[in-house]
């Protein structure tokens, strides 16, 4: 059965940066389940996985726009200390959760000083090259509640 719209797909993946510093992988673990056709992955990788048949190998790349998307410099701001109420140690690097125009989003701290925190809303992955090497396990037809509720309910037999 070839990868589509309204399949549930499994695949085992590793994801690169272009330094070939491995960023993910389902290797060793259980594979990726998805519904195809309904953006529960980064588009460039859908797309780029359309018409693979079970048992065929990957190798794709996904450049920024199709991926986590360019950064953006005006998503970097400085924050009062103040609003980090409650957090001891504030330190570059760590990231937290917080409400954005478009609801919960994750916030990662790049500077720190007396009086304020600077944040960057990009994803992590902004702006990068991804390179995913892997292979399809499994494809099935989705069930009517997969379609209805747009995800897949875990493996490839599941009954819920």
């Amino acid at each position: 059965m070839q990868v589509a719209a309204d399949k549930v797909v499994s695949i085992h993946y590793t994801l690169t940066n272009t330094e070939g510093k491995v960023l993910d992988s389902s290797q060793g673990g259980e594979p990726l389940f998805y519904l195809h056709g309904y953006s529960n992955i980064i588009t460039g990788l859908e797309t780029q996985l359309e018409g693979f048949n079970v048992g065929d190998a990957f190798d794709v790349t996904v450049n920024p726009v199709d991926g986590y998307g360019e950064r953006d410099e005006s998503l970097k701001q400085q924050v009062p200390r103040e609003a980090f109420q409650g957090v001891d140690a504030i330190e570059a690097g760590m990231q937290f959760q917080t409400e954005g125009p478009g609801g919960a989003m994750i916030v990662t701290v790049v500077k720190v000083d007396d009086a304020s925190v600077t944040i960057d809303a990009n994803h992590p992955l902004a702006g990068e090259e991804l390179n995913f090497k892997g292979s399809i396990e499994s494809v099935r037809d989705a069930r009517e509640e997969e379609l209805e509720h747009g995800h897949a309910h875990e493996g490839p037999m599941a009954d819920h």
